[in-house]
């Protein structure tokens, strides 16, 4: 099974394996764009890092964001309630929260919010906080957890019958998405992000509609059940894309 990562994992782990010399600058673009047609950076000028103010090309960007003291580059995944990876100030969560996902910059101020048109993205510079992450063992142990507690009530709330696909994918979690890492990323961490996006697919597939005519009350027991799923896979996604908090060696 094959499952893309989301944009800002792939610039914090390539972004970060290029600022420590893992690999070159052509690889970071190939894999930051995944199928998109072109990706620039925008609003540094705006922070008084210098340019005139245009958008820059990914590279440059980065190079600029190098020069600027770039140590490491750190997903955030956050939604309504739950800042995941964020550390302010309010106006970047805000912004990191409607796109669902961030970067954080190492050794600057700043993070960057990818919007999207169509098939461009333009990463918006912001300031931003330091911030506190889950480390990689409580994340991993929060998805075990999750997983369990999930498939448990979902079971008692006869999910083969209304998501037959749903109660497939939880008979079989040994079947993970495959990922691409460059050098440097802990194989630990390459596991905690697949077994992370897996668990928000199955909890996004299990929210996609409400099933068959079912009351209310159903309909709420079912969302209830899913969200710790989906919470752990993203903080799950946080801590195996924050090299900050990646685990020595």
């Amino acid at each position: 099974m094959s499952i893309e990562l989301p944009v800002s994992a792939r610039l914090a782990w390539w972004g970060t394996a290029w600022l420590r010399g893992h690999v070159v600058a052509d690889l970071v673009v190939d894999a930051v764009l995944g199928d998109d047609a072109t990706h620039a950076v925008a609003g540094l000028a705006d922070l008084g890092l210098g340019g005139d103010g245009t958008s820059e090309t990914l590279v440059g960007g980065l190079a600029r964001l190098r020069v600027e003291g770039a140590t490491w580059f750190g997903a955030a995944f956050p939604a309504e309630g739950d800042p995941v990876g964020l550390g302010g100030p309010r106006t970047f969560n805000a912004t990191a929260i409607e796109a669902g996902e961030a970067v954080v910059v190492g050794g600057t101020d700043i993070g960057l919010v990818p919007v999207r048109v169509g098939a461009a993205v333009s990463w918006v510079a912001h300031r931003a906080g330091r911030r506190q992450l889950p480390d990689v063992g409580e994340a991993d142990r929060g998805l075990r957890l999750a997983l369990v507690q999930t498939a448990e009530a979902l079971a008692g709330l006869e999910v083969a019958r209304w998501r037959p696909e749903v109660a497939d994918r939880l008979m079989n979690l040994r079947h993970r998405p495959s990922l691409t890492a460059p050098a440097g990323v802990p194989p630990r961490c390459v596991d905690l992000a697949a077994r992370g996006l897996q668990a928000s697919e199955i909890a996004a597939l299990a929210l996609e509609d409400d099933g068959a005519a079912v009351t209310a009350y159903e309909m709420a027991a079912r969302r209830q059940a899913l969200l710790p799923l989906e919470r752990a896979g993203r903080r799950a996604l946080v801590a195996a894309c924050s090299p900050e908090g990646w685990p020595p060696g």
